[in-house]
C-alpha cells in the first residue's frame, strides 16, 4: 500500500496538529465532511483554531463537536444555520464569525490553492461583507477585492482514492472538499475505500495525488442527516 496511507485519523495528523492553527475543512452541511479526522482534532485538545468552512456542522456533529469543547476562535463560513451552539457563541462574543458569500468562498479557497493571493468580484459590493475592503471599478463596474485562503491544514473526505492519493469525490461532497483540499499547505484525506493503482479512471479523478500528503480509511459510516423533515402518518 502507499505510503500515504495511515492506519488511523490520530496517526494520519501526528505532528500537523497546534495550537491556532488555520484549517480548511470541506463538506457542505452534513455532506462529505471529514468526522473522522474532525473527532481526532478535537481528542488531540489544541484550541484557539480557525476554520474555513462552508458551515460548522451542527450541534455535535462536524466542527460543531470543536465548538462544544471551546477549541474554535474563528470561523470563515457562507452558512451558519441549524447550530445553535454556533449561534450561541457569535452572539455571546465568545467565537469570531468572518461571513462570506459561498461561491466567494469556494473561490477564495480555490484562489489559494493555485497561489494566487486576491481577487476582484461583484458579490458583497455594497453590503457587509465589502466593509473595510478594497474596490476597484472594472470597464463601470465596482468589485470587491477578496483574498485567497492559504490554510496550515486541509482536511477532506471522499468517496475512492487509489493508492497513491488519487481522489474521487461523490456528488455533493464534491463542492467544497476539492478546493479545501488544493488551499493546504498539507492535505489529510479520509476515504470510504482505497483501490489499486490504475484502477480508477483518469479522466474520473476529481484530486490528483500530488495534492495529497496523507490519507486514512474511515468507513463505515451512518448516513446522517442535518434536518429531518417528515410527513405525519395519515390516520388508517
Amino acid at each position: 500500500m502507499s505510503n500515504k496511507l495511515y492506519p488511523d485519523a490520530a496517526a494520519a495528523l501526528e505532528g500537523l496538529l497546534r495550537d491556532g492553527l488555520l484549517i480548511a475543512c470541506g463538506g457542505f452541511g452534513l455532506c462529505g465532511i471529514p468526522e473522522r479526522l474532525l473527532d481526532a482534532v478535537r481528542d488531540s485538545g489544541v484550541k484557539d483554531l480557525t476554520f474555513a468552512s462552508n458551515n460548522a456542522g451542527i450541534d455535535n456533529e462536524g466542527i460543531g463537536k470543536l465548538l462544544r469543547t471551546r477549541q474554535v476562535k474563528k470561523m470563515i463560513s457562507s452558512y451558519v444555520g441549524e447550530n445553535k451552539e454556533f449561534e450561541r457563541q457569535y452572539l455571546s462574543g465568545e467565537l469570531e464569525v468572518e461571513f462570506c458569500p459561498q461561491g466567494t468562498l469556494a473561490e477564495r479557497m480555490r484562489a489559494g490553492g493555485a497561489g494566487i493571493p486576491g481577487f476582484y468580484t461583484k458579490t458583497g459590493v455594497g453590503t457587509l461583507v465589502a466593509e473595510g475592503k478594497e474596490t476597484k471599478l472594472f470597464d463601470g463596474q465596482e468589485y470587491v477585492l477578496e483574498r485567497g485562503i492559504f490554510a496550515d491544514l486541509a482536511l477532506v473526505k471522499a468517496w475512492k482514492a487509489d493508492e497513491t492519493g488519487n481522489v474521487v469525490f461523490r456528488k455533493t461532497a464534491r463542492n467544497f472538499n476539492v478546493p479545501a483540499a488544493t488551499c493546504g499547505k498539507v492535505c489529510v484525506v479520509e476515504v470510504e475505500e482505497v483501490v489499486p493503482a490504475g484502477s480508477l479512471d483518469p479522466d474520473s479523478i476529481h484530486l490528483p495525488g500530488v495534492y495529497v500528503q496523507r490519507m486514512i480509511v474511515g468507513a463505515p459510516y451512518d448516513k446522517k442527516i442535518e434536518f429531518r423533515t417528515v410527513r405525519e402518518r395519515e390516520a388508517a
